[in-house]
């Protein structure tokens, strides 16, 4: 098993020969499109996976792909004469769903600003559905109530106003 770090350096030195044989070795016409994105590796360095993009329709797409697998026998050969490793890993090419993905996040983000100014537009015409302070208080308005105010004396007990508790104090003592 190799290192990660040696499979990722091989990874990206394949991804480079595969896109240059690409434009040198290969003269199918249905690969004049295609764009090396990425390359994957295992990390016994056995087997790469190519990742590309195709400009074009889906018919162009579908070209390519046959065209990748036909010439996969070249590329392999390309990449086994480029890499100092003891095997040439296998080639397998994927299509790249990255710009797909990337386009569809795009009109999302462009739905979700639009929407953002409707609801923009929405909150600068809208009032409160209450009063304008709709937090009552029983103090008049020219005074002013601190926290300082209140302090534990100050709290009446409501109907405990004839509790005696010297009377309590004596009742226990001579128990």
């Amino acid at each position: 098993m190799a290192d990660p770090a040696r499979a990722a350096k091989l990874a990206q030195r394949i991804k480079v020969v595969v896109a240059e044989a690409l434009g040198r070795k290969v003269k199918d016409p249905r690969l004049e499109g295609v764009t090396v994105t990425d390359a994957r590796v295992t990390n016994d360095l056995q087997h790469a996976t190519v990742y590309y993009t195709v400009f074009g329709d889906e018919t162009a797409h579908a070209d390519a792909a046959k065209g990748l697998e036909k010439a996969k026998g070249v590329l392999r050969q390309e990449v086994g004469r480029n890499i100092t490793v003891r095997l040439t890993p296998t080639l397998e090419f994927v299509a790249d769903q990255i710009p797909v993905v990337a386009s569809n996040l795009e009109e999302l983000l462009r739905e979700a600003k639009k929407r953002d100014a409707e609801v923009a537009a929405l909150a600068a015409t809208a009032k409160h559905a209450g009063e304008a302070d709709p937090y009552k208080s029983d103090a008049p308005e020219d005074v002013d109530i601190d926290e300082d105010d209140f302090d534990e004396e100050d709290i009446d007990l409501a109907g405990d106003d004839d509790i005696d508790e010297d009377a309590n104090k004596d009742a226990d003592s001579t128990k």
